[in-house]
């Protein structure tokens, strides 16, 4: 997949749950704001409660697109057979667009009222979204390869290059330029006793300063605005990578206690949503059919 079909994959799939999440709520918002003794006199009331055509099709839907993006997931990671469709990364996305879009959608099909057994489930589907967005930002914290697998702390140095001798022989840096970058790329991310303030915040911080500095420094060099696009690419490429090097132990050991914390929520929210669809199946709630 290219960047540009990538791209719109994501915009897609982003544009599908902001459509979905403010469609619904903008149809629906006089009903989901009344109080639940007053919800029976609206209009609405028909269609959007839980048991209603739309409510209960906004669970069945949610419902659906939750089952699918986490086993369909499992099974890639875990199935050797299933190696070849696709990258991880392409199916951790969809992972996460189904997964986003189904609680949406049971959000909408419990009218925004949930209690007993129901509310436990509902809570850690909660739990499991929220616990997600934060394991996707660790996740992209550890380098890997374009299949998805992790790289070692070996395979990621090998990726370094001196950068600043490649930028001494292409381009023609003033001194105050090369300086710069030779002080901030060898002192201050690779040497031991650095002045650079510590931690991910400060760190991101001083990078966030370092680049606009060096953007201001090379308007004075005689480079097209291709070239400066490049350096400054180089440089954030190198940074990027210094960065992951130094959190690679912390991100991957982060990682593993995630899934401690993820993994138990997900299995109590399918088991109570098992439960729950069995017990609307018994009673004899229907759908359209």
């Amino acid at each position: 997949m290219s960047t540009t079909v990538h791209r719109i994959y994501i915009a897609i799939m982003s544009l599908i749950v902001l459509a979905t999440l403010l469609g619904i709520g903008y149809y629906g918002y006089s009903y989901y704001r009344l109080p639940v003794e007053e919800r029976f006199f609206s209009g609405q009331h028909q269609w959007l409660k839980p048991s209603g055509p739309l409510g209960h099709g906004f669970g069945i839907a949610g419902t659906l697109f939750m089952t699918i993006g986490v086993f369909f997931y499992m099974a890639r990671k875990r199935l050797r057979s299933l190696s070849r469709m696709g990258t991880l990364k392409y199916w951790l996305e969809f992972h996460i667009f189904l997964c986003t879009l189904g609680p949406i959608l049971v959000l909408y099909h419990t009218s925004m009222k949930f209690g007993g057994l129901v509310s436990i489930s509902f809570w850690s589907m909660v739990a499991v979204f929220l616990s997600g967005i934060i394991g996707r930002f660790i996740y992209i914290q550890i380098p890997r390869t374009i299949e998805g697998r992790e790289l070692t702390l070996n395979e990621v140095q090998n990726q370094r290059q001196d950068i600043v001798l490649l930028l001494k022989n292409e381009y023609n840096l003033d001194e105050e330029s090369y300086r710069l970058i030779s002080k901030t790329l060898i002192n201050n991310l690779t040497e031991e006793g650095s002045s650079k303030p510590k931690g991910m915040l400060g760190n991101y911080f001083a990078d966030r300063r370092f680049v606009k500095q060096l953007k201001r420094s090379l308007k004075v060099n005689q480079l097209s605005k291709s070239q400066k696009r490049e350096v400054l690419n180089l440089v954030k490429g190198e940074i990027s990578l210094n960065g992951k090097i130094e959190r690679l132990t912390t991100m991957q050991n982060l990682f593993k206690y995630w899934h401690v914390a993820h993994l138990p929520f997900a299995f109590v929210m399918l088991i109570i949503m098992i439960i729950h669809v069995v017990v609307t199946i018994v009673f004899g709630y229907r759908w359209i059919f």
